[in-house]
């Protein structure tokens, strides 16, 4: 059985508006509740000497503290467990998305640095999904379809199968639909109150390209996006099913659905995280045969479904680079992400701001820096409904074993 992963939305460096613009290049418990003592009850009045009372047996987990919470966001809490939860993902992210592409000195820096702003990454989710909630957003219905997309990905006849499935994981199913809820709302809220307000106007995009013409002369390059079907460890038996779910896939494309979607939800490539983006190439950079191929198709033209060494394979050329000077329509919407990355992320950060102005944030000490701010002493109070409610929602959330980018596939 493969295994499930969700990815949450990082509120800390949101994406652009569209998944992979064309032409563009890959850059990527409850607080211990402080009770009264019980009055002791009146020793009753005998003539007789009482006897000792036996000795009680010595708890080895008296004192112990069940959890310990590093910060407080209203009325959420964030735990040890979740911070250390949230710094083993930023491993497994950085080790996803390294795929042998990078150095290992340069994953080395890549985890240090997610692992440097997991907590503030947790402060600012709970932020967001609290922001929803006083909204009154409501993500049910989008959450039933994505659980069903999940269902049906992974070919299970029944939402009470996928259930079965989840806890089969040792995940528990509320865990794990609340984690799919918070990043439904998450993208809601920076979608409606931040990146709405982000807009780039066509005389921008003009200007930039007019002072930028030199980024924009380029050898003959096609911008590539893929969906793989691993058949690597598989028994011959198996190869018949898994070439239909690529030739699935392909047709789902061919009838209007977008690629890279499709990719998010069918693809077992570790580019499946971003739509299937595979990278820009140049002549002499890919396999003969596929340069061939690929050269000789127009912008959004497929391939057939291919069998390689790895699995079954399809491509799409996003865009078919000309040699020389781009023209603007060639790389307008590659300037307009461009535009947007460079608007969005101060806005976020700002927007962030202000819901901590408004909120109280209090993070333990020794904690501050690696939060982003909070200098008060967490102080402990009595328990109440809202206060026991642990914080679910992580950044990329790691459910089941190593991230591959979607919610829609067991490994």
């Amino acid at each position: 059985m493969r295994k499930l992963v969700v990815i949450a939305f990082c509120a800390a460096m949101p994406l652009a508006a569209q998944d992979q613009p064309q032409g563009s290049q890959p850059k990527p418990v409850p607080a211990p509740t402080l009770e009264k003592p019980g009055m002791a009850a009146p020793e009753a009045k005998s003539e007789k000497p009482a006897k000792p009372a036996a000795p009680k047996p010595v708890n080895p987990d008296a004192g112990k503290t069940v959890e310990e919470i590093i910060a407080r966001v209203n009325n959420e809490i964030i735990t040890r467990s979740e911070y250390d939860k949230a710094r083993q993902t930023a491993v497994e992210e950085a080790k996803s998305e390294c795929q042998n592409r990078c150095t290992p000195d340069q994953l080395q820096t890549d985890i240090e640095d997610r692992q440097k702003h997991a907590l503030r990454d947790l402060v600012d989710q709970s932020l967001l999904v609290q922001r929803a909630k006083d909204m009154g957003v409501n993500v049910e219905p989008e959450l039933i379809k994505r659980l069903d997309a999940i269902r049906t990905d992974n070919k299970l006849a029944s939402m009470e199968e996928l259930e079965k499935a989840v806890s089969g994981q040792g995940m528990n199913w509320e865990d794990f639909k609340n984690n799919i809820r918070n990043t439904l709302l998450t993208q809601r809220v920076i979608s409606s109150e931040v990146g709405s307000h982000v807009t780039i106007s066509d005389e921008e995009v003009s200007k930039y390209y007019e002072a930028h013409k030199g980024e924009f002369v380029r050898p003959e390059q096609v911008a590539l996006r893929e969906i793989v079907v691993s058949t690597e460890g598989k028994k011959p038996e198996e190869l018949p099913d898994l070439k239909k779910k690529a030739e699935t896939a392909l047709k789902r494309v061919q009838d209007g659905e977008d690629f890279g979607e499709i990719a998010k939800r069918l693809s077992d490539g570790s580019t499946k995280s971003q739509g299937g983006f595979l990278g820009v190439y140049k002549r002499g950079e890919l396999s003969k045969e596929l340069e061939d191929k690929v050269f000789q198709m127009k912008r959004n033209q497929l391939t057939e479904v291919m069998e390689t060494k790895q699995g079954y394979l399809v491509l799409q050329v996003l865009e078919h680079y000309d040699e020389g000077e781009q023209s603007l329509a060639k790389v307008k919407n590659e300037i307009m992400d461009k535009l947007y990355s460079a608007r969005m992320e101060p806005a976020m950060r700002e927007y962030l701001k202000t819901l901590r102005e408004q909120s109280y944030v209090v993070i333990k000490p020794g904690y501050q820096d690696i939060a982003g701010g909070g200098g008060s002493e967490i102080q402990e109070v009595s328990a109440t409904p809202e206060v026991t409610k642990s914080k679910k929602g992580h950044k990329k959330f790691l459910l089941f074993g190593k991230r591959s980018g979607s919610a829609s596939s067991f490994k």
